[in-house]
């Protein structure tokens, strides 16, 4: 009895919703994963020791001495080398490239285990069986697929902006390259949780946790804010400086922090206030997110959202413990990664907050 019932279309489209859903989670926490290896290839200063960009091949490293010669030439006539690292030896160069290289394989590794999977749920009709819980879906991933690929491409053009006359990413470009990444994991990490756990008839229409709602998008919005300015601190090396919390070498606003033309332009290019901003925005966010985690927390509230709501409480000062020390240590790699996954991990839990809200 137990064969037959396991075997009725019910319960293989469960399990098949199931088997997507656990598909889509891994490729979010491929995705996590990614955007910390960036940061170490950022905070190594390993992102552009690879001047070329090739999808396919080059995935394989170089096989020989004569091809580490090649690539290491090419590095050698970018701005990176002549104004930071003139007089690097083939050995050092090699530290370096590992990162940028590992960083694109992981990507590449991405693309075939979403879209290989993808392919065979298409054609094997598990994904028809599971786009009962979640209509649409077949469109929705399709959608990420191309997201994915315009990440590719868009890492590329960034890559492009520190190899013609700077010896750096812009870091708008980097800003952008985050924030489609990050965009890619909610996307994966949402649809998940749709399959999961689907939304009962009508449930979508209560009005009672409004107010939760509102709330947790708030939260979800300041942390994407946040998340963007650090990216620029990062792209400025603003972290490097000012190494000073609560204060900035003794002063709340450095003098420094107004002085190019237009004036708001300093925001987004001034690497004092630009800083200035990032820890202030972080402060706020924080405060935010911890009275979103007491109010989900409240007596009375569902188990999964309590659940939810105390994990984002924990990690929201994880984070800000992190962040201070961050700074305070002038970025080291490790803690500058381990900053890099705790905003993305505050992240996730304040977007499951959103759909928690939603129930």
């Amino acid at each position: 009895m137990t064969t037959l019932a396991s075997s009725t279309p019910a319960a293989r489209g469960a399990s098949d919703t199931r088997a997507v859903a656990y598909w889509l989670l891994f490729c979010a926490a491929m995705v996590f994963a990614m955007a910390v290896i960036g940061a170490i290839t950022r905070l190594t200063e390993s992102g552009l020791s690879m001047v070329e960009w090739e999808p396919l091949i080059g995935a394989i490293p170089p096989l020989n001495e004569a091809e580490w010669q090649r690539v290491f030439d090419l590095y050698r006539q970018t701005p990176e080398y002549r104004l930071k690292n003139f007089g690097m030896d083939l050995a050092g160069f090699k530290e370096i490239f590992f990162w940028e290289w590992f960083h694109r394989l992981w990507g590449r590794l991405i693309g075939l285990v979403f879209a290989l999977p993808l392919i065979w749920f298409w054609l094997s009709g598990r994904l028809a069986r599971a786009r009962i819980a979640a209509p649409g879906l077949g469109w929705k991933l399709i959608g990420l697929f191309f997201l994915g690929a315009a990440q590719g491409a868009l890492g590329w053009y960034m890559v492009m902006s520190g190899l013609v006359d700077r010896p750096s990413v812009s870091h708008y470009r980097l800003a952008a390259h985050l924030g489609l990444a990050c965009l890619i994991y909610v996307l994966l990490l949402w649809l998940a949780v749709d399959l999961l756990r689907p939304a009962a008839a009508g449930e979508r229409e209560r009005g009672a946790a409004r107010g939760l709602l509102v709330h947790a998008w708030i939260t979800v919005a300041m942390v994407s804010i946040t998340m963007v300015w650090g990216a620029f601190v990062a792209g400025l090396d603003a972290g490097v400086v000012y190494n000073t919390f609560p204060l900035m070498d003794g002063r709340f606003l450095p003098p420094e922090s107004w002085t190019l033309n237009p004036w708001w332009l300093n925001a987004l290019d001034n690497t004092a206030l630009v800083q200035f901003m990032h820890r202030w925005l972080a402060v706020s966010t924080a405060l935010v997110a911890i009275a979103l985690s007491f109010r989900g927390f409240r007596p009375g509230a569902p188990e999964s959202l309590r659940k939810i709501a105390g994990a984002l409480g924990v990690m929201v000062v994880v984070q800000v413990l992190l962040g201070v020390s961050t700074l305070l240590l002038a970025v080291p790699v490790p803690l500058g990664a381990a900053h890099q996954a705790g905003a993305l991990a505050v992240l996730g839990l304040a977007v499951l907050m959103v759909r928690e809200a939603k129930r």
